[in-house]
């Protein structure tokens, strides 16, 4: 379905900055087979190896801003701080029927609304970095102006990512940008501590590090592929008075323990996204 919908587009799909997350975006068009010649990519910053890629399957990097035509779908991929000028210049590309899709964190639907002409349909997304093996969630909210039509398509350009999430009220954008936008690098410190702490009991510090990558990509597969919830994993694998029952003791502490100092983490993340957004 989601291929059969963005076959039919009346008009390119233009990518606007080609960073890790825009890359990530743009190879899963390829792979959902979003036909290459609708593919136009805008970065200034573009490697040359990216432009020849492109070239050779059919794309269309950094042509003319009047060369484009009218987009089906702008999808802007650049950083929060250049948005005020990126927007100002791609301004003009924007139809009446023109789908604007934001993956810049802390710009709200307000913000993009007065950039962009009155009425332009947008829909306010956060990806996060697993998007960049298909493994990513998105959370997207989508402007008054912006039906079940944009949502859809928004479903169908986003899913080589990940499954999406909707919400129907931005200001819960600061938790979900906490939560899932800077919660891989809660994952990969935990690896890192993990790690770390392996070392200090003793074992080799390459070994350390094999064993607690693999321990949490290992154990966020199961919890992804099981279904089973996060609490009856843990009991799982916690025997009474034993070895993990100890750990837990530690980490599981209501005071010092791991899900406040998460919780007060989540709430500081929580807190700058809304400053970000002012």
């Amino acid at each position: 379905m989601s291929v059969n919908l963005l076959e039919t587009l009346n008009g390119p799909v233009v990518l606007v900055g080609a960073g890790k997350m825009g890359g990530a975006m743009l190879e899963g068009w390829l792979k959902l087979d979003l036909p290459p010649a609708q593919i136009v990519v805008l970065d200034p910053n573009m490697r040359d190896e990216m432009a020849l890629e492109l070239s050779s399957v059919g794309a269309r990097p950094n042509p003319e801003i009047d060369a484009i035509g009218t987009p089906a779908v702008v999808v802007v991929a650049v950083k929060p701080q250049v948005a005020p000028v990126v927007l100002a210049t791609i301004r003009a590309l924007v139809a009446p029927e023109t789908l604007v899709v934001s993956i810049m964190a802390g710009r709200t639907l307000d913000f993009l609304g007065e950039a962009l002409p009155h009425g332009t349909s947008i829909v306010r997304t956060i990806p996060n970095t697993p998007a960049a093996i298909g493994k990513g969630i998105t959370v997207a909210v989508p402007n008054r102006h912006a039906g079940e039509d944009a949502r859809a398509l928004t479903d169908a350009l986003l899913s080589g990512l990940g499954p999406v999430e909707w919400i129907s009220d931005e200001s819960l954008m600061d938790a979900a940008t906490a939560v899932s936008g800077s919660g891989p690098a809660y994952v990969f410190l935990l690896a890192e501590a993990l790690a770390a702490a392996g070392a200090a009991a003793g074992l080799p510090a390459d070994l350390a590090t094999r064993i607690a990558r693999a321990t949490v990509a290992g154990s966020g597969a199961l919890m992804q592929e099981s279904g089973t919830d996060a609490g009856t994993l843990r009991e799982n694998v916690t025997s009474p008075a034993g070895t993990t029952a100890a750990a837990l003791a530690i980490l599981m502490d209501p005071a010092r323990g791991f899900g406040a100092l998460l919780e007060e983490a989540v709430a500081a993340a929580t807190a700058r996204s809304r400053e970000l957004a002012r």
